[in-house]
């Protein structure tokens, strides 16, 4: 297949241009996917905003875009496991499958791993993508490319209750009712949790948390926090919920740390941490978990669509970006029509 396909690059931090490049060949194993549609997450915003996240920086044009969902459009050669015409889900982190952490299953931990949208990996926000078979992942009729494309943040939640180790009658604190919050919240409300706390400081995802199953909502701001839970997720990510987590955990309890704070180095309570001896757990991305996440929504048992709040053409896409950071018009996930 010949041809060329729009891509959206980002060129440095805050400039972003429409490019017209080649259409990519899949290789033996690979499938050429049709991009049809790509949420934005935080690492795209801070991307486009910094230029930078942690030791990844953009040193050359980039293309954003990982949460994604299309259709098959050609396979490579020795292809046998996916065809032409398949709805899929991406998984967006292709790793290099012979390194010891491959090996074990934690291929989340790979050295080598590929990861779209993160330099120098090039992502999603363009028309087609390259993807291993294995990790494109066929859709049941019943789930929307909206879904799929959902399926990404999913993960993260999903693999966050593995990690933490959740049981049916525990008790649940989510800080941060942003899309990967308001993902945990579902997830542990399917995993059997007891009552489910959910803080932020913002009014509008409180109200949809609590129609997402939360059973108390809390305003940081206005609101006392109340009690105490066997199991709190920190999903905002900042030094201030670190050390509200490991308050909020019970004796005993566990702390399971989603949101990737801004600064490396914080004081944290360590001492309290010990002497109510909790298990403090931490996340990076995912692994084996595309499958369960798909199930999940096809189920019904987990709502994604409910968090698509905006709507955006791929040469809009730079409105969903800035919309994004400034999250304005109580937007909670913005979604790009690739096709």
């Amino acid at each position: 297949m010949s041809g060329v396909m729009k891509a959206l690059v980002l060129q440095r931090p805050g400039e972003i241009v429409l490019e017209t490049r080649a259409i990519p060949e899949p290789g033996l194993h690979d499938v050429l996917v049709r991009v049809h549609r790509v949420g934005v997450c935080g690492s795209d915003v801070h991307y486009y905003t910094h230029g930078k996240i942690g030791p990844f920086v953009v040193e050359s044009p980039l293309v954003l875009g990982h949460e994604m969902a299309g259709v098959i459009e050609r396979v490579g050669a020795s292809v046998r496991s996916r065809s032409v015409g398949q709805r899929v889900a991406v998984e967006p982190g292709i790793p290099d499958r012979i390194c010891d952490w491959c090996r074990a299953g934690r291929y989340n931990l790979c050295p080598n791993v590929q990861f779209m949208a993160t330099p120098p990996v090039d992502g999603a926000f363009a028309e087609y993508v390259i993807v291993p078979e294995d990790f494109a992942y066929p859709l049941p009729d019943n789930v929307s490319l909206d879904e799929g494309a959902m399926m990404e943040p999913l993960s993260v939640a999903v693999y966050a209750a593995h990690r933490s180790g959740l049981r049916p009658g525990q008790t649940v604190i989510v800080l941060g009712a942003g899309p990967i919050g308001l993902l945990t919240l579902q997830v542990a409300r399917a995993a059997g949790a007891g009552s489910i706390g959910v803080v932020d400081i913002n009014a509008n995802r409180l109200k949809l948390a609590h129609s997402l199953g939360a059973t108390q909502t809390v305003d940081a701001g206005n609101g006392d926090l109340v009690g105490q839970a066997d199991v709190v997720f920190d999903c905002a990510g900042s030094a201030k919920t670190a050390a509200m987590a490991v308050h909020l955990a019970e004796r005993g309890g566990k702390v399971t740390m989603i949101g990737l704070p801004p600064e490396d180095n914080f004081p944290y309570p360590l001492v309290a941490a010990m002497a109510k001896e909790i298990d403090i757990v931490t996340v990076f991305r995912y692994a084996n978990v595309y499958p369960s996440s798909i199930a999940l929504v096809a189920q019904g048992r987990v709502d994604v669509k409910a968090l698509v709040t905006h709507r955006f053409s791929l040469e809009r896409a730079e409105e969903a970006l800035v919309l994004s950071h400034r999250r304005t018009d109580n937007v909670v996930k913005a979604m790009i029509d690739v096709s």
